[in-house]
């Protein structure tokens, strides 16, 4: 049985009407209507609010004179991205850079949001990556549309006119395999995250465990979260680089 987290159990005492309504309205009827909110999703808008707030927070300290640590984070994030963006997509990267950096920046929190005592990482749950995965999806679909018009169909027909009819259904899966490609990528980090819980878990037994366990080098948990950092990391950059790859295919004018 999954264990609800304090702020999920928060949001359902006040909203869970709400959330009830919302969700009839969409058809949607969940499991246990008194708890319609999930860890996944309470986690994922505990990343939203802090996202908005250090963008804020960002916004309201600018200094050109004594730019401030938030201020430099923001800046080192938008130069790398802007940096690999530059190098996937080429002239235009500028448009996109926004989004981008807003996907990496969400994919990042919420992965890493799980080594906090109390809290889990959303992307544990395939539902997030594959939602984060569809909006990528329609995001560089709708530019592509954007940039070319009706003849953004081109790119699923193929350079050989006579072989379009087969083609353009080979197109078309392979971009719908895209979405798994993008889901199956960040969902795999829950292995990683389910190994680092159980060995946190070891050291909430009895006391001769707690005793045998306390004989072990302290370095070895540091190893653990460490390791988690790197995925989540790693993951959240390969993530934004394939948005970035799919972005540049899709308003490419040389095909």
């Amino acid at each position: 049985m999954v264990t609800e987290l304090p702020l999920t159990r928060i949001l359902n005492t006040h909203f869970a009407s709400t959330a009830d309504n919302l969700l009839a309205a969409l058809h949607v009827h969940p499991a246990n209507p008194q708890k319609p909110i999930d860890n996944a999703f309470a986690m994922e808008l505990l990343v939203f609010c802090v996202l908005i707030a250090y963008f804020i927070a960002v916004r309201l300290s600018l200094s050109v004179e004594k730019p401030n640590v938030l201020q430099h984070a923001a800046e080192a994030i938008n130069g790398f991205v802007s940096d690999q963006s530059e190098s996937v997509i080429g002239h235009g990267y500028e448009r996109f850079v926004s989004y981008i950096s807003a996907l990496f920046m969400f994919i990042l929190l919420c992965n890493m949001v799980g080594l906090i005592p109390g809290l889990e990482s959303p992307t544990a749950k395939v539902t997030v990556p594959l939602g984060c995965a569809i909006v990528t999806f329609v995001y560089y679909h709708y530019h592509g549309l954007r940039v070319h018009g009706f003849a953004y169909i081109k790119q699923f027909l193929g350079p050989v006119w006579w072989l379009a009819w087969l083609m353009l259904p080979i197109e078309i899966i392979s971009h719908f395999a895209r979405i798994l490609s993008l889901t199956v990528r960040l969902y795999a980090k829950r292995i990683l995250s389910l190994t680092v819980r159980l060995y946190a878990n070891m050291f909430a037994g009895d006391l001769v465990t707690l005793a045998f366990f306390s004989l072990i080098p302290a370095g070895i948990p540091v190893i653990f979260l460490g390791l988690h950092f790197g995925v989540a990391l790693i993951q959240a950059y390969i993530f934004m680089v394939l948005a970035a790859v799919y972005l540049s295919m899709a308003v490419a004018h040389d095909h």
